[in-house]
């Protein structure tokens, strides 16, 4: 008897360096198959590339005919024709008879670095045309989430004809069909979930609705406007207002706004969104927009920027504002033509961010103990769910990323205010749609509303719900948390030596970038390597250093490793040799430059030679 193709058995890879159970507990796995292994050789005599570089381009998928575009991705060849998106059309006519008219337009955004980037790059738009755009960004304790019938009123006060949401407004039905009633057009341009009900609006731009087809969901908010300014900019060359004295805005010259929203967005860095983030960092590098410079000089960032100092470094430090200050700081920085006066506020956000992490730090420390001891020894449960008095509403989303982070399942954070009503966030794991079940604990009326995306959700309950909401979570997501955990792998992407590990060889595997969600960070190992130093550096850091058999070192820091499985299997084994799975970065000090590891994990070495791939 012969078996079908299907029924063949798959023998999967063993584990890379025989690590079965790492000190984090993963099991670590080589990011190829036999088939990647072949694409990557494929790769490296085709084009003539590095062996580890043509490994990293096999491992995310980029096809043998595909490298060179992968590697230099260009706006212009991806850039699709903005009509193909639903209701484009309709909303670049609306906009450009705004601009036409010279009618009042008020830009409503959302408290985010995406919703700050888009609605300055709308509103330096807008000034282009000659407008004076009124812009409101809700503050997030007081207004909540997307616009809310008081503020569309007040906008409708001060003359507003045009009013465009941006990152915001898909499920803001009651709020835009009040502003519709004020007399005013609508235009959406979001890019989140819609519900079952969509508002009446003169156009909603958003691809993840139902009826749209033009494969641009994963494009952040401010990506999308910057589509819909392309369109707008056809509109108006068509009906011929640019001129001499008014020449076409160069929206290529405004990716810094656009790069810095999709990354700290956390939108997959594939396709369009890779192009816009590669020649955004560019932009960013010349330092000639005042914002951004002044944002980069207040977070010490001294060489070239790269897509993670976006999420981590300048991304915070706008969101500060709309977290515990001004909702509106990010975007006044954005907008701001005064070098003295983009410092100040660039300052201020610095001030807010380093508030914003005392606050976090106390609240985490809170929401940890209390997972603790919900999960118990045994370390049972699918969902964190924490909830206190006196917690920051504007720090919860942080303090669940930290939890899910900590204890790898999906967790939630709630402020519980003094008259009873909670409000939350929601972060999860790989393979668990966090935004479905949220949205059906509302249909189930255990929240007062909800909802969100797969990673990410906001929640508001009354205090009494809370036991309830917990079960029903529990119970929702069980059986995803449950396949989602039992494949907690760590993908390598090859081993090299401490010898090996060189500013070049950083350099080469930085082609593959800019790296963010849907393209990691490559990942490599050392194989047993000796630990010759682990010590506590800056807020519960481990900074190490590893040398190799022939006698090389490469230095290396482990973030937030202290108290964690990590950074006690560094401090218990001085002296010993591990093996080590790390990503790289540059370090740029005084002018000069060196390789450094960021440690994920370790594994002891198995007795016996350990063999670099």
């Amino acid at each position: 008897m012969v078996l079908p193709a299907s029924a063949l058995p798959v023998e999967l890879p063993p584990a890379f360096l025989g690590v079965a159970r790492s000190a984090t507990g993963k099991l670590w796995r080589d990011r190829l198959d036999a088939r990647g292994a072949a694409r990557a050789l494929a790769i490296t005599q085709r084009y003539q590339l590095p062996e580890m570089l043509a490994r990293v381009l096999a491992g995310r998928d980029v096809g043998i005919d595909e490298v060179e575009d992968f590697l230099d991705p260009t706006i212009r060849k991806l850039m699709p024709d903005p009509h193909t998106v639903t209701a484009m059309e309709t909303a670049a006519k609306r906009i450009a008879e705004a601009a036409m008219r010279g009618e009042k337009v008020a830009i409503f955004g959302d408290y985010d670095v995406d919703g700050a980037t888009s609605a300055a790059l709308l509103a330096w738009h807008l000034r282009h045309c000659g407008l004076d755009p009124l812009i409101h960004i809700p503050d997030r304790i007081f207004e909540g989430y997307g616009p809310n019938v008081e503020a569309v009123r007040a906008l409708a006060a001060r003359g507003a004809t045009l009013l465009v949401t941006v990152d915001c407004g898909t499920t803001s039905i009651e709020p835009l069909a009040e502003a519709r009633k004020l007399g005013m057009s609508v235009v959406v341009i979001d890019h989140h979930q819609t519900g079952e009900e969509l508002p009446e609006v003169d156009a909603l731009v958003n691809p993840n609705r139902p009826d749209d087809l033009s494969g641009l969901g994963h494009l952040a908010a401010v990506g999308l406007v910057l589509i819909t300014l392309v369109a707008v900019n056809r509109e108006l060359r068509g009906r011929g207002f640019w001129s001499a004295e008014r020449p076409e805005p160069d929206l290529l010259g405004m990716l810094h706004h656009v790069a810095l929203g999709t990354v700290a967005d956390v939108a997959p860095l594939m396709g369009l969104n890779r192009a816009f983030v590669a020649k955004g960092l560019i932009a960013m590098r010349r330092r000639d927009h005042i914002g951004h410079t002044a944002l980069m000089d207040v977070a010490r960032l001294n060489g070239p920027p790269e897509a993670w100092h976006l999420g981590f470094m300048l991304g915070p430090r706008i969101n500060a504002g709309g977290r515990i200050g001004r909702a509106d700081l990010g975007v006044r920085l954005l907008l701001e033509g005064d070098v003295s006066e983009a410092a100040r506020i660039a300052a201020e956000l610095d001030r807010l961010n380093s508030e914003r992490r005392v606050i976090e730090q106390a609240a985490e420390a809170q929401a940890e103990a209390e997972a603790l001891a919900s999960l118990g020894l045994e370390d049972k449960g699918a969902v964190i769910v924490t909830a206190a008095e006196g917690w920051h509403p504007g720090i919860v989303g942080l303090v669940a990323s930290r939890l899910k982070e900590k204890f790898a399942r999906p967790a939630f954070a709630i402020a519980l205010e003094p008259g009873g009503i909670g409000t939350g966030s929601g972060r999860s794991i790989s393979g668990v749609d966090l935004g479905k079940a949220v949205r059906r604990a509302v249909k189930e009326r255990l929240l007062m509303k909800g909802g969100g995306h797969a990673m990410a959700a906001g929640v508001t309950l009354r205090k009494e719900k809370l036991a309830e909401f917990r079960a029903f979570m529990e119970s929702a997501l069980a059986e995803d948390v449950a396949n989602s955990r039992h494949e907690n792998e760590l993908f390598i992407d090859g081993a090299v030596s401490a010898r090996s590990v060189t500013v070049e060889f950083a350099n080469t595997l930085n082609r593959a970038g800019p790296f963010g969600a849907a393209n990691p960070e490559p990942v490599i190992a050392l194989p047993a390597h000796q630990l010759v130093y682990a010590d506590e550096v800056g807020q519960a850091h481990l900074r190490v250093r590893f040398k190799s058999g022939d006698g090389a070192i490469v230095n290396g820091i482990a973030f937030r490793a202290v108290g964690q499985k990590l950074g006690d299997a560094l401090t218990q084994n001085r002296g010993q040799l591990l093996h080590v799975a790390a990503t790289l970065a540059v370090d740029r000090f005084q002018g000069s430059e060196r390789v450094q590891l960021r440690v994920l994990d370790v594994a002891v070495p198995d007795p016996g030679p350990a063999v670099i791939r």
